[in-house]
């Protein structure tokens, strides 16, 4: 299985990048010859470790779209669907290893086809861009400067705490935990613990009044924000999670997240939520402390 999840790793790191709706890109596609060696080993393995294999790739090619553009969005259907690209194409692969070029043609036509259809904005977007679009920069922050910023006081925050969209490596979470403080964190890409979930924030169910604090630095509110500016986006979706989000916090719980809603915030009745706003860096970028008051 090494083999071929290596062979699958070289393959996305050599097409990472490449601009699926320029000119031409899809004619010039090929696969590398660690990939062309694989394909030849096809027959060594079964059905099963077929299918882990069609997973591992679904996974890494959500994961790579998503780093070239973190507002991609890709609900249960969508992942569906390019599951079956997948399939598609190991039994493509199988069947037909003397045309791998018409295959590799094909494969991303039909991954152009699936991105245009499921985020129809990345077609406008990127038609006249180059060949080759770099990755959008989304390191994580370090713990210290993710509770500068989201004004939390670690000696007395109320728990539990979920941090959502807490990125692969969840620093923030495995770094109150280790100040005793009982701590989960859930995000689209995330390397799996028992403290860690794999899920998307608008699907995710967060419970009534089950929160002591929410967290999220440059994550939920981000997207929100990005989708209340398109015409297009799913800004109807985002205000109900927004809301079912303050209705999971417990009583005197509290919502940190930055950068602020204020086209939503100004309508917050005053009565069950008190909002406390600070900026930071710059006077255009401020954190937000909303306070569950009843």
């Amino acid at each position: 299985m090494n083999l071929f999840q290596e062979s699958i790793e070289k393959q996305f790191t050599f097409s990472q990048g490449k601009n699926l709706f320029h000119e031409g890109i899809v004619q010039k596609s090929h696969f590398i010859p660690d990939t062309v060696n694989a394909i030849g080993r096809l027959s060594e393995i079964d059905a099963d470790s077929e299918n882990v294999l069609i997973d591992y790739a679904t996974n890494r090619a959500l994961e790579t779209f998503c780093a070239i553009n973190q507002y991609y969005t890709f609900d249960s259907q969508s992942q569906k669907a390019l599951r079956e690209l997948y399939t598609g194409l190991f039994s493509a692969l199988r069947n037909n290893p003397s045309k791998l070029d018409s295959i590799a043609e094909w494969h991303l036509t039909n991954l152009k086809n699936w991105l245009s259809e499921t985020n129809p904005f990345a077609a406008k977007l990127y038609e006249s861009k180059a060949g080759i679009i770099e990755p959008v920069a989304c390191s994580e922050y370090s713990p210290e400067l993710q509770i500068d910023i989201l004004q939390i006081d670690t000696q007395q925050v109320e728990g539990p705490v979920l941090d959502i969209g807490c990125g692969k490596q969840g620093k923030l979470v495995h770094h109150l935990r280790g100040l005793g403080i009982e701590t989960y964190g859930i995000d689209r890409f995330v390397q799996c613990d028992n403290s860690l979930a794999e899920s998307d924030w608008l699907t995710f169910e967060y419970g009534t009044e089950k929160w002591g604090t929410i967290t999220s630095n440059l994550g939920f509110s981000n997207h929100f924000n990005h989708h209340h500016l398109r015409n297009d986006g799913s800004f109807i979706a985002y205000a109900k999670k927004y809301m079912e989000i303050l209705n999971s916090l417990k009583i005197g719980g509290s919502f940190h997240y930055a950068p602020d809603l204020p086209f939503i915030e100004q309508y917050l009745d005053i009565g069950k939520f008190k909002v406390t706003k600070r900026n930071i860096w710059e006077e255009n970028f401020r954190s937000v402390k909303i306070k569950r008051l009843k």
